[in-house]
């Protein structure tokens, strides 16, 4: 596959890292412009390009958003029409600056990021799991232990395809189900963010 990574710090450095050794082409991109990756780029060998955020954009077949939240509408729509966007963004006002409807819980904040890119299907995953855990901790499918990565969307076959990708970088994938529900139970603050755990311990707290 080819995946685009908008946002190289440390959930969008380590998924660059993981997904190109797990055979897919990677573009990726950032604010400051091709030439701040291309040492990331040539250590991770041919299979990584450094690219403009509008190339990354329009070369995956699925692109990845790793950027401070605040930062949600400069992402370009137009070019993501149709794809698969798996959303890592979490909301952290002090960060941020404050958006009322998500003080309020009126929304998510991966809802919002769905209303700007209204033509493609977002995937919330990748925000409620520590980068080194990503980079260190991936096991085989069936291993003692093996560590869950839940996520949201709307789309089931978009769900089922990020899925795909988390196991295959290591990690158990939890269906938690639409944007809205599912994704307020990954949220910082709540019980499973950044939980170290199992996907039958995720689920028990989950149903806690």
């Amino acid at each position: 596959m080819k995946i685009g990574i908008i946002g190289s710090g440390r959930i969008g450095g380590t998924l660059t890292e993981e997904l190109a050794a797990a055979g897919h082409r990677v573009g990726v991109a950032n604010a400051h412009g091709p030439q701040s990756l291309e040492a990331l780029a040539a250590s991770l060998g041919q299979g990584v390009c450094a690219m403009t955020v509008d190339e990354a954009a329009r070369f995956g077949d699925l692109v990845v958003v790793s950027i401070p939240f605040g930062r949600y509408r400069s992402v370009p729509a137009a070019p993501l029409s149709g794809k698969v966007v798996v959303d890592t963004e979490n909301y952290y006002p002090q960060r941020d600056g404050h958006f009322a409807e998500l003080d309020d819980d009126r929304i998510t904040s991966s809802e919002l990021v769905q209303e700007h890119l209204s033509g493609s299907r977002v995937v919330k995953a990748f925000n409620a799991v520590r980068w080194d855990t990503l980079a260190e901790e991936g096991r085989p499918r069936g291993a003692a232990g093996r560590l869950a990565v839940p996520l949201a969307g709307d789309d089931a076959e978009a769900k089922r395809i990020v899925s795909e990708l988390i196991d295959e970088i290591g990690f158990d994938p939890v269906d938690v189900g639409a944007l809205g529900q599912g994704g307020r139970q990954i949220q910082p603050g709540m019980p499973v963010y950044t939980a170290h755990v199992t996907a039958a311990e995720l689920l028990r707290r989950l149903a806690a």
